[in-house]
């Protein structure tokens, strides 16, 4: 009996699939790699910086705890849900104050923008306003509002209201008189020319007040709850100071730094999602 050999050929490799596997593992690949490692350089540094500094005992434990301590206490607040308790508080205020000054920095700007009568009714009024620092306000507000919630909420409201009413503001006035006359044309009512001109136009400048102005209202309620807070992360650190209880200091920072750059991403994003139809809008 003859034994009869099967060979099996494999399916060749299309062009595409080695095209792709040489970007996966060519001087490309590295390049990428590279370019994604290039954000945690410094940060890799300072750290390994941090742990120098403490193991060759350049700087007081008491001063500067070690990497490790932080991590520790970081795990043991967050079992204990101190620090859950006292995040969701700050956040609660930076929504409230932010939703009240995004509205009416959004209304009043938009309405300044539109009618050149409003805009020097109320522009120097609200220019001299926005020269007072805000933490400038909290002694006369909480002469007013109280030590609680209302006054904080009233600064980081006046903190956000003006990046978001001037850069709408300007966004408005930015927009090139020629597509406002073709919507005049085109007999487009006042409605429409805010909705499919005057918006769009003005949406680049109004998103970079939102995202500046998100920004103000975190560092802000930070600073308010120094000065007067009994609850927040704000609190949490002055607490820490008094009792010398550095490391717990550090992991109420390092959760306000990790935060405020997870919410200026998110809104950047969201700026890349809403600008995607803008020709030349670069990321």
């Amino acid at each position: 009996m003859s034994s009869v050999q099967t060979t099996t050929l494999a399916p060749p490799i299309s062009a595409q699939a080695v095209s792709s596997r040489r970007q996966r593992t060519g001087p490309g690949a590295v390049s990428r790699w590279f370019g994604r490692a290039i954000p945690w350089i410094l940060p890799a540094a300072i750290l390994a910086a941090w742990q120098v500094a403490v193991s060759y005992k350049w700087i007081p434990p008491i001063l500067l705890p070690a990497p490790s301590r932080v991590l520790n206490s970081a795990l043991d607040m967050f079992a204990e849900g101190l620090l859950l308790t006292d995040f969701f508080t700050s956040l609660k205020i930076v929504l409230h104050g932010f939703a009240w000054g995004a509205v009416l920095g959004l209304g009043l700007g938009a309405y300044a923008g539109l009618s050149r009568t409003v805009e020097r009714v109320l522009g120097p009024t609200l220019d001299s306003i926005r020269q007072v620092p805000p933490l400038a306000l909290i002694p006369f507000v909480i002469l007013w509002a109280g030590v609680g919630d209302l006054a904080k909420l009233i600064v980081i409201s006046k903190a956000v209201f003006f990046p978001i009413f001037l850069n709408t503001l300007q966004g408005i006035r930015s927009i090139q008189r020629e597509h406002i006359e073709v919507g005049r044309v085109l007999r487009l009512s006042r409605w429409q020319l805010v909705r499919h001109i005057y918006l769009p136009g003005a949406l680049p400048s109004i998103l970079v007040g939102i995202r500046y102005g998100a920004g103000l209202s975190w560092a802000l309620v930070v600073a308010a709850e120094l000065i007067s807070g009994h609850a927040g992360l704000g609190y949490l650190i002055q607490r820490s100071q008094d009792l010398l209880f550095t490391d717990q200091m550090f992991v109420a920072i390092i959760i306000i730094a990790s935060f405020g750059l997870l919410l200026d991403r998110s809104l950047k994003a969201l700026e890349r999602h809403l600008l995607r139809w803008k020709p030349g809008f670069i990321n």
